[in-house]
């Protein structure tokens, strides 16, 4: 593997992260994680405790406000339209899926191809059906989102994200609100993703989910992260996750908190 290739994806050092809402409000401080190509990350924290801005910041789509943030080894404070492309390499799922009510799911998917790549309807049409089929969202194609469920919007939301096939994807606590088997699906699609997914050319991609429960995430292959009290802490793998004493960790993993009366 060349150097290029070996080099960080993701790059903070010392990032003060603001407030979507209000930047000058700081929600996180003195960040410092580096993101190596192809790994899987899960950033827990409870509720409001930075997560969305933190991904936000990720993306390239907010500005540290303190600090050095680098995607592919460019600072997110020089991009613009002559850095595009740079962002575009990562794809971004909100929170809620965040999609466009007047416009079917079909044309939800698309909107990436029409607006970055200049492509027609009948230009990405192709690439669109493709990515419809893969993931089950084919007899869907036609439906306004506010016709489905949350569980297939959620699932609309990652087409929309996938159809620029970026290297990295952050997905702001997609498990939320699923139901077991859309719960099972994603775990399974993330992790195909994680590996290579012909979708993708067989190219791994690098993952970053942030949850506020812990306990579907397991697996030996990922790493993990807390927001707690406006810092970011990595906890390593699983084992280290399971082993570790902080409160938030364990309420996040529903553990009983040992109280005495």
């Amino acid at each position: 593997m060349s150097e290029t290739e070996n080099a960080a994806v993701i790059e903070m050092r010392e990032v003060s992260v603001g407030a979507m809402r209000d930047i000058s409000f700081v929600v996180l401080e003195e960040v410092s994680w580096t993101v190596a190509p192809g790994e899987f990350w899960t950033v827990a924290g409870q509720p409001y405790a930075g997560k969305s801005d933190l991904l936000m910041l990720t993306a390239g789509l907010m500005a540290p406000v303190k600090g050095e943030c680098k995607l592919f080894g460019t600072d997110t404070r020089m991009f613009g339209e002559a850095k595009l492309a740079e962002r575009l390499r990562v794809g971004l799922v909100f929170a809620g899926g965040q999609l466009f009510n007047q416009l079917t799911i079909r044309e939800n998917v698309a909107l990436p191809l029409q607006y970055h790549r200049d492509l027609t309807p009948a230009a990405a049409a192709q690439a669109v059906e493709t990515l419809l089929e893969l993931l089950e969202l084919a007899p869907l194609a036609d439906l306004a989102p506010t016709s489905v469920s949350d569980n297939w919007r959620q699932r609309v939301a990652l087409a929309r994200a996938l159809i620029l096939k970026p290297q990295v994807l952050l997905l702001d606590n997609p498990l939320a609100g699923l139901g077991t088997r859309h719960l099972h699906w994603w775990l399974r699609c993330l992790d195909r993703l994680a590996r290579g997914h012909d979708w993708c050319d067989g190219r791994p991609m690098t993952v970053v989910v942030t949850t506020d429960d812990l306990r579907p995430w397991r697996n030996a292959d990922r790493k993990f992260a807390l927001l707690r009290d406006k810092k970011f802490f990595p906890l390593g793998g699983w084992n280290d996750v399971e082993s570790a004493n902080d409160p938030v960790v364990k309420e996040l993993l529903a553990v009983p908190l040992e109280t005495t009366i």
